[in-house]
């Protein structure tokens, strides 16, 4: 580990090379309906892999300006890759591009970062002012996926393992000085301990959506003396409520994990009407059931 980060020859071929290969391969996930919602499309949402990208990039540079400019360099190629991978899948086409303008303005920031970064490689105690926000930024993306895998479990619990080993690598591996490493592995594990707490005591995810309207697509007629109800209670809470803007009743639900259910829909005089479900993390799909005998 300790080579990764100060001890490889990390020459200007091997820059494109790795920008190229990180770009494909995030493109590919971005795509890839199989990795939706799971902790290998991340890479292709959030910043924890590009921050430890730009961190070996910055870690065996051989300047501040090399570091800076293999970083903006790095990252120019890398992330329009991204979209490019992307254009002939897309229904926008090259209007996918729209996209990437928050990623360019972000790329134009790696150059001052890897010129500042590149002090980490001093070994001394001010370093931690640089490093500690770069872990703190990362804890924020462990909180995030921590209160995803806790909601809808396993969703992104790669991603949360991820984000807690790079923050504890980080403070093992950037400095050579044993007391400053003392320190900062403290620092790591506060601030570990502190997202988990925060992420804990917010509670946890609820995918709201409406499934059904009164007289829409799939026949559905009911009001509020219906009852409406998930099969696996596990699932979340349904509620039959009158929505003014379609003059209408709707079911609405707060689902709590993913997977496959069904919808029950009870008239006053017991009858039932049930609905095959099946939960992802932004999405459903409903369709009526075949079998409804319950």
């Amino acid at each position: 580990m300790r080579k990764l980060f100060g001890e490889l020859n990390l020459t200007w071929p091997k820059v494109i090379i790795f920008a190229i290969i990180a770009g494909l391969y995030t493109g590919f996930m971005a795509y890839l309906p199989q990795a939706r919602d799971t902790s290998f499309a991340d890479i292709s949402i959030t910043f924890e892999w590009w921050v430890l990208f730009g961190t070996i990039i910055i870690m065996n540079s051989k300047s501040n300006l090399d570091s800076g400019l293999k970083c903006i360099v790095f990252f120019l190629i890398s992330q329009p890759l991204v979209y490019l991978v992307q254009v002939p899948f897309s229904a926008l086409g090259w209007g996918i591009f729209q996209y990437y303008r928050n990623w360019f303005i972000w790329t134009l920031l790696t150059f001052p970062i890897g010129f500042i970064g590149y002090y980490l490689r001093k070994d001394k105690w001010w370093g931690l002012f640089i490093l500690v926000p770069v872990m703190l930024f990362v804890g924020f993306h462990y909180s995030g996926f921590l209160r995803e895998t806790i909601s809808f479990f396993p969703n992104h619990l790669l991603s949360t393992v991820f984000c807690a080993a790079t923050i504890i690598i980080y403070s093992l591996f950037i400095f050579k000085d044993k007391k400053i490493i003392k320190v900062c592995f403290i620092i790591a594990l506060c601030i570990l301990v502190a997202m988990t707490g925060l992420t804990l005591f917010s509670g946890s995810e609820i995918y709201n959506t409406t499934l059904l309207i009164d007289g829409g697509e799939l026949d559905a007629h009911f009001d509020d003396t219906y009852t409406a109800y998930l099969e696996d209670e596990s699932f979340g809470q349904c509620d039959i409520v009158y929505e003014d803007g379609i003059e209408g009743y709707m079911v609405n639900v707060g689902f709590r994990k993913t997977g496959h259910t069904r919808l029950i829909l009870e008239a006053p005089d017991g009858t039932k009407q049930y609905f095959d479900l099946e939960v992802e993390r932004h999405s459903y799909e409903i369709t009526e059931s075949t079998e409804n005998d319950g």
